[in-house]
């Protein structure tokens, strides 16, 4: 049995106050849910000598329409749960596929316990990273991201390629989203990163929140048009998995046009790497209509083309390869089947 290393634990009730302890302990870790970093604790890949619970922080669990703005947007609370984003009827009516993305988040108990703010910080994971501290090892000392300093994947790499496995998060950047960070260094104290930019493909440190910011809350911008989305995953088992590969894909569809002709695509691919890749080069797949089998031809393509999975997460990276392409077919000819 793998047994967590000692540490204290924090109980702040407002934003303000984790902040503060995110400013005076700098070593400290927030856990939301906590269905990712303890496991993680217990493999010894990180000890910090104190966790941050947001477990108390009310100010997080919140999902709201906003129309201060140019437009209306719906805002998610970081502390929201993983079922309670995919059950709430606001989300399911504006953004189906993130619903749908939440709701394929391993098994019901974890979905109950992790956060849509944890999902979206989630740790990269890497078949020679997430293993015990003994097996890890048995390696000659472990990887970049734990105890070495060689890539097992990439052996004369420099930089880490442990992959970003969140369902939620290609389904947010294929949406426009907006993270709101606070505690930064600016005057503000708060700043706003769109979902596309929050990624780094370092698998050390995938994400630009800084040492001492806090995600409070996701934004998102109503369609203004017409719009169908999907998410796809591939796992090998329905439920606990982590995706072996997945894909996020956003038509926006001609309001005059009674048959759904696409004029906006929006693809993401994620579980290649650090990041998610945002798929391009689809500008042969505007004008035809989301019915056309034309158009799961040609982006599935495009995805297979451009989308090169590396021997990060278990199963061959070719046959991953092929069945994103196959996932992303099947996604469309889902929508049109609707």
């Amino acid at each position: 049995m793998l047994r967590l290393p000692q540490f204290g634990v924090e109980l702040p009730e407002t934003v303000d106050a984790v902040v503060a302890l995110l400013r005076d302990n700098p070593s400290a870790r927030i856990v939301a849910g906590g269905t990712d970093i303890l496991p993680n604790l217990k493999h010894r890949l990180d000890e910090p000598p104190k966790l941050i619970s947001l477990a108390m922080v009310r100010e997080l669990r919140t999902i709201e329409l906003d129309a201060s703005g140019e437009g209306s947007d719906l805002v998610i609370g970081a502390g929201m749960t993983l079922t309670e984003v995919s059950e709430h009827p606001l989300v399911r009516e504006h953004f189906p596929s993130l619903a749908k993305a939440a709701g394929l988040v391993a098994s019901p108990l974890i979905r109950n316990m992790g956060t849509i703010g944890g999902n979206l910080n989630l740790d990269t994971r890497c078949r020679y990273v997430n293993q015990t501290h003994f097996w890890r090892q048995a390696l000659g000392g472990g990887c970049l991201k734990s105890e070495g300093n060689v890539c097992h994947v990439v052996p004369k790499g420099r930089n880490c390629v442990a992959a970003m496995s969140s369902d939620c998060v290609p389904v947010l950047i294929s949406q426009g989203a907006v993270i709101e960070q606070v505690g930064t260094a600016n005057e503000a104290g708060k700043r706003s990163v769109p979902a596309g930019e929050y990624f780094r493909a370092d698998g050390l440190r995938h994400t630009v929140r800084e040492d001492g910011e806090l995600t409070v809350a996701i934004r998102l911008p109503l369609p203004s048009t017409p719009r169908r989305s999907a998410y796809a995953k591939w796992s090998v088992r329905q439920s606990i998995d982590f995706p072996l590969v997945s894909v996020a894909l956003r038509f926006d569809l001609d309001q005059d046009s009674p048959h759904g002709v696409v004029q906006g695509l929006t693809v993401v691919a994620g579980v290649l790497g650090a990041k998610p890749r945002l798929v391009t080069k689809l500008d042969d797949a505007l004008g035809k209509k989301l019915s056309d089998p034309a158009l799961s031809r040609i982006v599935s393509e495009r995805v297979h083309k451009q989308c090169k999975p590396l021997e990060n997460v278990p199963f061959e990276a070719p046959y991953r390869r092929q069945m994103l392409a196959v996932y992303t077919r099947r996604a469309i000819e889902a929508l049109t089947a609707d």
